[in-house]
């Protein structure tokens, strides 16, 4: 039934992936007035994640911020499909980085990076970076239920030289590189929530108290990994620029949590610079009310240890 199901779909997804963009963002468009005016995808989520992380803006400019996101997420779904084809010419034309010497610098030393991103502008297209960096790019993924959409999306993602591993199997690919001496650049998009039992710190984001993944700190310190964060965004529509921005250079030599910091603040400036292109439409927040209760049973954890 998978592979009867893919027969059937993936030659039309293969055939929208060929259109021009102007014809795709036409399409985009369409979907944006379904998922928006129509069936309300979402809607509320986003308008509530706004509110929280904009409490000075009035009404009037959180709709429209709002409004502005969900015609770039139309456009994000439609630019993911053009993945499966885009040339490597068009995409080097769409998705420009403006400083890859910062990179090829630290990687001409022999060093290895943690690129470390957020959900801003259009990540899906960041696989292109092995175009323009000296060595072998990394980064997790999600599998998909049906075993041939998964190679597929994989095989995407994989074209211009970017290599995928299971988000799960991240220590392992990275710990295998540094045990064979493998120099490698590892893309972590490092904003989204951790689960409360598993969270070990909390910061700050647009004034709420959330936790956050320390991985990419964590994983940079152990392996001697140069933190260099990735600032994309979108110049217009369909074309996006990332600048590479240097956090640590050494991180053994930062306290805990400082390049978390360093990360989390470059993040919240990026997002205020271009609010409308950040994926507001999962539950950033949604663990706002739940720091005193983790920080309760942190204490008592520790007590019981003693």
């Amino acid at each position: 039934m998978q592979y009867l199901f893919f027969l059937i779909i993936y030659p039309i997804i293969w055939i929208i992936s060929k259109l021009p963009m102007q014809i795709l963002h036409g399409i985009s468009t369409v979907i944006y007035v379904f998922i928006f005016h129509i069936f309300g995808y979402r809607k509320q989520v986003v308008l509530a994640n706004l509110k929280l992380a904009f409490p000075d803006k009035n009404t009037d400019e959180i709709l429209r911020i709002r409004k502005a996101f969900f015609k770039h997420f139309s456009d994000l779904f439609v630019e993911t499909i053009k993945a499966i084809s885009i040339s490597e010419k068009e995409i080097l034309k769409r998705y420009k980085y403006t400083n890859p010497e910062l990179v090829n610098k630290y990687l001409n030393q022999n060093r290895s990076i943690a690129l470390v991103s957020a959900h801003q502008a259009n990540w899906e297209w960041s696989v292109n970076s092995p175009l323009v960096l000296n060595t072998n790019v990394k980064g997790a993924y999600t599998r998909i239920g049906n075993r041939f959409f998964d190679k597929t999306v994989k095989g995407s993602r994989e074209r211009f030289g970017f290599i995928c591993y299971e988000s799960s199997k991240t220590v392992q690919a990275i710990y295998s590189d540094f045990k064979n001496k493998i120099q490698g650049a590892y893309l972590l998009i490092s904003d989204q929530s951790p689960q409360v039992e598993h969270a070990l710190y909390w910061k700050d984001f647009f004034g709420v108290k959330v936790p956050f993944h320390v991985g990419a700190e964590t994983l940079s310190k152990k392996f001697d990994l140069v933190v260099i964060n990735c600032a994309t965004k979108r110049v217009k529509r369909g074309f996006y620029e990332t600048t590479f921005e240097l956090i640590a250079e050494h991180p053994k030599e930062f306290e805990n949590y400082q390049i978390t910091d360093k990360y989390i603040a470059l993040t919240e400036k990026l997002v205020r610079e271009q609010p409308e292109f950040y994926l507001w439409s999962h539950k950033r927040f949604k663990h706002r009310n739940k720091y005193k209760l983790w920080e309760k049973n942190k204490k008592a954890k520790l007590k019981n240890k003693l």
